[in-house]
C-alpha cells in the first residue's frame, strides 16, 4: 500500500500528480476561486488571502495526490477556510456590538451580557474598505485592552465570547461555579468598554 502526502491510501497503479500537473491545475482554478470567496466575503484582500492559502494548503499537504482529486480537496479546503473567516468575523462582530450596548448600559449588575444582548444573524450591512479599516483598528484596540486584564476576567472573556463556550462549560474548566463566570465576563467587558471609550473609540 503506497501512502501520498498527507496519509491518504492510494493504490500502486494510481498516477500521482507531478509539481507542473498541480501548477496548472492551481493557476486554472485561482481565478474561479477568487470569485466564489469574494461573493461571501466581499472583501478582495480577505478574499485573496483565502485563496492564497487554501492553495498552499492543497500544495503543502495534497500536492502529490491524483490530478483527479484535486478539484475535491481543493473546493473542501476554500470552503473551510472561508467558514472559518466568517466565524471569526462573525465573533468580533458580535464583540463591538457587545461594546456599543455596554456604553449605554447603566445598570451596573454582574450578569452575563451576552445574554442581554440580541444580535441579528441574518443582518448583511454594506462593507466597505473603510468600514473594514476602522472595525480592524477597533478590534486591535480591544485586543490590546483583552491582554491587560487580570488572568481570571481574561480567561472568561476568551472562552465564552472568542471559543464561545457557553456558561457551564467555562465554568467547568475554571473550576468555578457559573455565577462567578457571570461576574467575570461582566466586570471585563465593562472595563474594556471604559478602556476603549477612555482612548476616544466611539461604537
Amino acid at each position: 500500500m503506497v501512502k501520498a502526502a498527507g496519509g491518504l491510501p492510494l493504490n500502486e497503479d494510481v498516477h500521482l500528480a507531478s509539481r507542473a500537473e498541480l501548477s496548472a491545475f492551481l493557476e486554472g482554478v485561482e481565478r474561479r476561486a477568487f470569485k466564489q470567496a469574494m461573493y461571501t466575503l466581499r472583501n478582495e484582500e480577505t478574499a485573496l488571502d483565502v485563496v492564497q492559502d487554501a492553495m498552499l494548503k492543497l500544495s503543502v499537504s495534497y500536492g502529490e495526490r491524483p490530478c483527479s482529486e484535486f478539484p475535491m480537496l481543493f473546493q473542501r479546503i476554500l470552503r473551510n477556510a472561508v467558514h472559518d473567516v466568517l466565524r471569526r468575523q462573525k465573533v468580533r462582530n458580535a464583540w463591538v456590538t457587545m461594546f456599543s450596548a455596554l456604553f449605554s448600559d447603566a445598570d451596573g449588575d454582574d450578569g452575563d451580557p451576552l445574554e442581554r444582548l440580541t444580535l441579528d444573524a441574518s443582518r448583511t450591512d454594506a462593507r466597505t474598505p473603510h468600514g473594514d479599516y476602522e472595525r480592524a483598528s477597533v478590534m486591535q484596540a480591544i485586543e490590546r485592552e483583552i491582554a491587560r486584564l487580570p488572568l481570571r476576567q481574561r480567561e472568561a472573556f476568551i472562552m465564552r465570547y472568542w471559543e464561545e463556550m457557553d456558561i457551564a462549560e467555562t465554568a467547568a474548566a475554571m473550576g468555578c461555579s457559573e455565577g462567578s463566570v457571570k461576574t467575570h465576563c461582566s466586570r471585563a467587558t465593562q472595563t474594556l468598554a471604559a478602556a476603549l471609550k477612555a482612548r476616544g473609540i466611539v461604537l
